[in-house]
């Protein structure tokens, strides 16, 4: 008996690539949002709190690999001071620490020799879980009001604070470490709503020069 289906209902529909699939909704917190959030930070009396505003916010880090660094990651590598991070696909990359990044990590280790960098209350490795805990609180504190606060909304800060002080996309792309350059242009698309003059946030973020100068090592040592 012959089959009366149509033939195309037996063909596949065509999914859209994934890089046009995904979306960035969220544009993370404006330059003067993430200056009360670091100077809140800064001020706590959790002396882990500015060293996870300052892994997230100016150096991008991943919330897993800001809960993963160990004291044993810290060196020194061509007179810079670098933390050792090992990132998605366990590739392992020596990221420059700004000198706010060291201070803080300097506070959070307080003369520790061993063990991870960031801890919780209880003497712990800190997860996820209590940095997004630590991370509301400061906001809250800080007076940032965001419908939802979470660690990932620091490191699209960190990208677009970036791009709004100039540096190029592609030293964008490194310091970030997206492997596909069309992610980093997503988040520059993103950037639909105006923000204030990159000047205010460059000049007293700690050197925005320092991570561009970071993303140009990193380009030196994928060489």
């Amino acid at each position: 008996m012959r089959c009366r289906r149509h033939p195309a209902s037996l063909s596949r529909r065509l999914r859209p690539p994934a890089h046009r699939a995904r979306r960035v909704t969220n544009l993370g917190l404006g330059h003067l949002q993430f200056e009360a959030l670091i100077t809140e930070a800064r001020l706590s009396a959790n002396p882990n709190d500015f060293a996870l505003i300052a892994f997230l916010g100016l150096l991008g880090l991943r919330i897993f690999e800001t809960c993963a660094a160990s004291i044993s990651d810290l060196g020194e590598e061509h007179g810079h001071r670098v933390l050792r991070v090992r990132g998605k696909g366990g590739k392992v990359v020596l990221i420059p620490l700004p000198p706010a990044v060291a201070r803080a990590i300097e506070r959070a280790v307080d003369g520790r020799t061993d063990g991870p960098i960031l801890r919780s209350t209880l003497g712990t490795r800190m997860d996820r879980h209590a940095a997004t805990r630590r991370l509301k609180h400061l906001a809250v504190t800080a007076g940032v009001r965001m419908p939802r606060m979470h660690p990932h909304m620091l490191r699209h800060t960190f990208v677009t604070t970036m791009l709004d002080a100039g540096v190029s996309l592609r030293d964008v792309q490194i310091a970030a470490r997206h492997a596909d350059p069309r992610t980093t242009m997503r988040y520059d698309r993103a950037r639909n709503n105006p923000r204030p003059a990159p000047e205010l946030h460059s000049r007293r973020i700690h050197g925005i020069g320092n991570v561009t100068t970071g993303a140009r090592l990193c380009r030196e040592q994928c060489r």
